[in-house]
């Protein structure tokens, strides 16, 4: 008996009912992305598993005018709201694993320049750095392309935000160096903590000129930890390994986790977790974040790209399937939508889709849920361990 949980980055299925206290009224990152496929010469979006699993038919209990499927489901589907204040990456993760954020995290105005003088000034002396660059909202592959030589010439790291609680840090791999942008991040990381940011970034970019400039896959997160324990760590605590894959383990703060797989990108993330699954003992979690549907895709309002990306994951899900064990629950989920038809290049306010499957599983409709935490909620009722304190099970 194991749990397998893949995270699809970003994988929304329409805006909340709150969603328009973000500007989000309208955001659907799903139903957006398979309305342009059936209306470009491409033809429609091809996920046949996704849809066998129900995702087609969730989707049109958030969005009636997504039509449902004329397929066999063979998972139980639904979908779910955020009770976290914000739509962010840890406060999505952390609620999947029980834990909603309920207070509001810390955010950087949409000013010129963006972050506090103190903090710039501290980061400044303590890293001994001859200025940073940027100081701004910005999307991370243009503050790049746009700023890349004059870091290279200056050593100023570029130093960004979003509409998320973050500071990013990109700097130039050689250049600049990785272990020192690391060791930048790691003082960001303290000095940012009086002004309860969510998660510091290191941002590793390659690169001569524009138009070269490249994000590398050494990009870490230096989070704040979970302020109470979460499923994972209930996990740990009982001796059971908790196996997180790609960013997962930044996300918790390295908090409840037995080993950390590391992987660049959603083919290999696929591939780890397969192999985990195949490998992993009885009472074992895989944890995945496929990372690419957000970050390469999502942020960068690439329809195109993202529906391939889809496909891709989707043609995959048949070696997932044959890697169960009897008595094993695996589910797919997203942690927030970042539509790519959408203004901006920020995360979008939605409700993310729940597909939950394995050998023993019954399919059926689990309807829309008010928090994320059902996921970790069913999850362990799947252990027989005691009910967490939010989330209602669905199994």
């Amino acid at each position: 008996m194991r749990a397998i949980i893949a995270v699809l980055d970003s994988f929304g299925v329409g805006s909340t009912p709150d969603a328009g206290r973000f500007g989000d009224a309208g955001a659907n990152t799903f139903g957006h992305i398979a309305e342009a496929c059936a209306n470009a010469p491409r033809g429609g979006l091809a996920i046949p598993n996704l849809l066998s699993l129900g995702l087609g038919h969730a989707a049109h209990e958030i969005d009636p005018r997504i039509a449902a499927p004329d397929c066999t489901v063979t998972g139980r589907y639904g979908a779910a709201a955020e009770l976290s204040r914000g739509k962010d990456t840890p406060s999505g993760h952390w609620e999947m694993m029980g834990l909603p954020v309920e207070a509001d995290w810390g955010y950087f105005p949409k000013t010129v320049p963006t972050f506090p003088v103190a903090l710039t000034d501290a980061l400044i002396a303590e890293a001994k750095l001859p200025g940073i660059l940027a100081n701004c909202h910005a999307s991370g592959t243009e503050i790049i392309e746009r700023l890349g030589v004059e870091h290279i010439q200056t050593g100023k790291p570029i130093c960004y935000t979003s509409a998320d609680s973050v500071f990013q840090i990109a700097a130039h791999e050689t250049h600049f160096g990785l272990e020192r942008l690391y060791e930048l991040c790691h003082i960001a990381r303290r000095l940012v903590d009086k002004y309860n940011v969510g998660r510091v970034i290191a941002r590793p970019f390659v690169g001569e000129r524009p138009g070269e400039f490249r994000r590398t896959g050494n990009r870490h997160d230096y989070a704040t930890p979970p302020y109470r324990p979460t499923l994972l760590d209930i996990r740990k605590a009982a001796g059971h390994q908790v196996i997180g894959i790609g960013k997962i383990p930044d996300i918790f703060a390295h908090s409840g986790i037995t080993r950390e797989i590391k992987a660049d990108g959603n083919a290999a993330i696929f591939d780890a977790m397969v192999a985990h699954t195949k490998s992993a003992p009885d009472g074992a979690i895989v944890f995945a974040n496929f990372v690419d549907f957000d970050t390469l895709y999502g942020h960068r309002r690439d329809v195109p790209g993202y529906a391939a990306a889809l496909e891709a994951f989707d043609a995959r899900i048949p070696e997932l399937r044959a890697a169960l064990r009897p008595g094993d629950l695996a589910v797919f989920s997203a942690d927030h939508g970042c539509d790519p038809t959408w203004k901006g290049t920020d995360h979008t306010r939605e409700h993310v889709p729940i597909l939950a499957f394995g050998p023993g599983i019954a399919p059926g409709a689990i309807g829309v849920r008010k928090t994320f935490a059902d996921i970790g909620q069913s999850i362990a009722k799947h252990f027989g361990l005691a009910p967490l304190p939010a989330g209602t099970s669905f199994l």
